[in-house]
């Protein structure tokens, strides 16, 4: 199995930069709720978790715990976030590209070098590298991927609140056959991504009840 380290940032490191930016995010599939995209700026010199990982690869609560330690250690984090409402007006990979931005703008505190997980063609400002599976290679990205992914899945479960039909504090927003059954009998709610194929096809058979 793949582990992240910091070669990636040690590499950027002895270029003379000081303060790197991991960016990640979370949401880019689901039919539902917003893009997220994190930032983060590790304590890199005093940094001693080997337990992050890409998100994907860590049990929630085991993941919520990670994130409150990394809000915790790193120098600073926030997040990027864009709706669904955005996503159709802005189609998913600029809406992508916007939530990673916002991220880096929401730093209190700058970075002068980012790494970013791979999306085509994003351009920073800042000096970056766009890294491929980034997400498994550099704990400034794997950082930046968990608290996005807690970040998100937490929001989802406040919105499952306000839209209790649908089901998305268990699916949190993604594609599942509950989902679909659930569009199916309550048609869209103003959360749902309407621009998205899947979605128009399954609101397209009709509400049953």
């Amino acid at each position: 199995m793949i582990t992240p380290t910091f070669n990636l940032e040690n590499a950027i490191l002895a270029q003379g930069y000081t303060l790197i930016a991991g960016i990640d995010e979370a949401g880019r599939g689901p039919w539902a709720g917003p893009l997220c995209a994190a930032a983060v700026i590790l304590d890199i010199k005093n940094f001693d978790n080997d337990a992050v990982r890409d998100s994907k690869m860590i049990p929630a609560k085991k993941r919520t715990e990670l994130s409150g330690w990394l809000k915790e250690n790193c120098l600073t984090w926030s997040i990027g976030e864009v709706s669904s409402e955005e996503i159709d007006s802005l189609g998913l990979q600029l809406a992508n590209k916007t939530a990673m931005k916002r991220a880096i703008t929401n730093l209190t505190t700058k970075p002068d070098f980012i790494l970013t997980d791979y999306v085509g063609r994003i351009e920073f400002r800042t000096p970056f590298q766009v890294v491929k599976s980034g997400d498994k290679l550099s704990f400034s990205i794997a950082a930046a991927s968990i608290i996005a992914k807690v970040y998100r899945d937490a929001l989802m479960m406040e919105l499952a609140k306000v839209y209790p039909e649908y089901g998305f504090e268990q699916h949190k927003g993604y594609g599942t056959k509950l989902h679909s059954e659930m569009i199916k009998k309550y048609g869209l709610c103003p959360i749902h991504r309407t621009s998205f194929a899947p979605i128009k096809r399954v609101a397209k058979s009709g509400v049953t009840g």
